[in-house]
């Protein structure tokens, strides 16, 4: 068995796409998963299944939703080891919970435009693109951040974002 952590977009913001972790547990023991754990209302589960091919595993979670629940999130699923991967590989050392975020990509980008994103930064912010992970360092709050209100539309794939202390609390639950 392998160990998956589910990242989910847009779920539980704003009132809209409304999905209770209690039933999101129930629905991925439905799907035959075990070792089911959530951590926090923004969509983090953690389970294990036998099947190898992430893409399938996404798709049956993500129209498992959409059967039960009237909406089709957007479901990335890492492993542990590259769960892990990222966080080792984060180019800042911080101990600031909420000023590091984590862009867990869809794909690589292909056309990525740095300069406008350099443009955008404050003085503070600083920011790295990996493989499969931009990284954002924004002391004073995502909320305030050009840059991170423009992330998506200047990478030019899908991303879903978690900040330092949710990756932290991931990586405890997993082991």
């Amino acid at each position: 068995m392998k160990t998956y952590i589910a990242l989910f977009r847009g779920i539980n913001v704003g009132g809209n796409n409304i999905l209770p972790m209690k039933e999101l547990v129930t629905l991925l023991q439905g799907l035959g998963y075990s070792g089911v754990k959530t951590y926090i209302q923004s969509g983090n589960a953690i389970f294990s299944s036998d099947e190898e091919d992430k893409d399938k595993l996404a798709d049956v979670i993500s129209a498992a939703v959409q059967a039960g629940h009237g909406f089709q999130p957007k479901v990335m699923l890492l492993t542990a080891s590259e769960l892990k991967e990222a966080h080792a590989n984060s180019p800042f050392q911080t101990t600031e919970g909420k000023a590091l975020h984590f862009y867990f990509l869809a794909s690589t980008p292909e056309d990525p435009n740095l300069a406008a994103m350099e443009e955008l930064r404050s003085n503070d912010e600083a920011f790295q693109l990996g493989d499969d992970v931009f990284y954002l360092y924004a002391p004073n709050g995502i909320g305030r951040s050009k840059l991170a209100e423009k992330v998506e539309r200047l990478l030019g794939v899908p991303p879903t974002a978690r900040n330092l202390n949710t990756v932290n609390k991931l990586i405890t639950l997993i082991g």
